[in-house]
């Protein structure tokens, strides 16, 4: 060790070796998703407070290890487990603290969206949280954030106004625009291949909806192609505070075996009054096709919505996904993609198809490295529960995935794409100036590649 390099026991919280009692623990406990890789760190520290962060990097500069980060685990490819290298684990700090006054809060990496919701709504304030409850704010946010009503407020890390991260060198540094702006700009996107670690964020909040309304109706596959053109027309017309959303799902076959499919349409107003709410649902009411069940519009709120996703995100199960931006239609996407899933192995699993899911409008998108890549987007999930259907699962995906994108030219979102399935995918992330902008300043802030980036060397 070299001289003024942390001794081990200058960490707070715990640091464990690969051989120690409790390290598959911790190596299991780095991934939200039961489908564990096989890779396998030298070294996890759970980290106590940001002085443990500091002393974590300087400790893996010492001893040649890089660095790889969790917050709250949920990504699907399991970035944060690497071979030959130091984990971070921040999945102790999680202070959360408001400031009414000023709107604003102050919010540590493992604090999950279900817990900033419990927090803002006694306060009248929101946020533009991930969909899935326990999703923690460090890797959604850095990744860019498609949370619940960003058609209106945009991406959920146009709301980040700073930040404070620990650099390479194990410096700590606070971020904005104004200060290291360049950090900045690459914390708002940049995803797992940020090239520091934040230890907190300070969010700019909004006032709470005062009335959120959400209805859906379900089809039969027969109606496939008429609804998603139906449901697009439709949806180009609705006020932003509208989201609407596709989801495609395997139903039992019909009475000769045939695969079958039920979708989806969902939609949830978040808007000043009831009465705007409702009138802003209104085409849902007259929707010309036969459904299989119709809910009508009724009042719920960020909790009951955060429910109703963990129903289609169990814990305790396998994930496999990928995400596809596209500029052809969601009516041509999902006609490619149904008969393949239909067949899905699992009757869990299920594709995500949000219409429009983030706003476009250009002030929402300043200064972030994160951008929307295309007109459509959509997300596949396999969910599964038995490790021996592991092949049959992954091949869905990939099935799901070929058909969506036949040509290999689609591009991706950074926090759910699997970064497993090919050496460009990160890159295929980003706009060409942003991929290179990232990479000016991971050679600016890492140039000895302390902190790894996403899952290629």
């Amino acid at each position: 060790m070299c001289p003024g390099e942390p001794e081990p026991d200058e960490v707070e919280g715990a640091l464990i070796r690969r051989g120690d009692a409790g390290y598959e623990t911790a190596r299991s406990r780095a991934v939200w998703n039961a489908r564990l890789p096989g890779r396998f760190p030298e070294v996890v520290v759970r980290a106590a407070s940001e002085a443990d962060v500091a002393h974590a990097v300087r400790h893996a500069r010492a001893h040649g290890l890089r660095v790889a980060l969790r917050s709250g685990g949920h990504n699907w490819s399991g970035s944060a487990l690497r071979d030959d290298s130091l984990l971070l684990d921040l999945s102790g700090l999680r202070e959360l603290r408001l400031t009414p006054s000023t709107g604003t809060a102050t919010v540590e990496p493992a604090a999950t969206g279900q817990e900033l919701v419990a927090a803002l709504t006694p306060q009248d304030l929101a946020f533009p949280v991930g969909h899935c409850p326990s999703v923690a704010v460090g890797g959604f946010l850095l990744s860019g954030g498609l949370g619940w009503n960003s058609r209106a407020w945009g991406a959920s890390c146009a709301d980040v106004v700073e930040i404070r991260a620990v650099t390479a060198d194990g410096r700590t540094v606070t971020c904005s625009e104004r200060e290291h702006p360049d950090l900045f700009w690459a914390a708002r996107g940049a995803g797992p291949g940020f090239c520091a670690v934040v230890t907190r964020f300070r969010l700019a909040l909004h006032p709470h909806p005062a009335s959120i309304m959400t209805t859906n109706l379900t089809f039969p596959m027969a109606e496939l192609d008429g609804v998603t053109a139906w449901t697009e027309q439709v949806a180009r017309g609705l006020p932003p505070y509208v989201e609407v959303a596709f989801v495609l799902q395997p139903a039992p076959p019909d009475a000769d075996g045939t695969p079958e499919l039920r979708l989806t349409v969902g939609a949830t107003a978040f808007a000043a009054t009831q009465r705007e709410a409702l009138r802003a649902l209104e085409p849902f009411d007259d929707c010309p096709f036969g459904t299989l069940t119709r809910q009508p519009p009724v009042p719920t709120s960020f909790a009951t919505l955060h429910e109703g996703a963990a129903v289609l995100w169990p814990p305790l199960h396998r994930y496999a996904a990928d995400t596809l931006w596209s500029d052809e239609s969601y009516a041509t996407q999902l006609a490619r993609i149904a008969d393949v899933v239909a067949r899905a192995p699992s009757g869990k699993s299920l594709v995500l198809s949000p219409v429009r899911p983030v706003s476009t409008e250009p002030a929402l998108l300043r200064n972030m490295a994160f951008a929307p890549l295309g007109t459509s987007y959509l997300v596949p999930y396999a969910v599964w529960e038995d490790p021996e259907a592991d092949p049959a699962n992954e091949q869905w995906l990939r099935d799901v995935m070929a058909a969506a994108d036949p040509h290999g030219e689609g591009r991706h979102y950074i926090a759910e794409t699997d970064l497993e399935a090919g050496a460009d995918r990160p890159r295929r992330s980003y706009t060409p100036a942003a991929w290179d902008r990232l990479q000016e300043i991971k050679a600016q802030w890492d140039p000895d590649n302390v902190f790894h980036s996403y899952l290629a060397p």
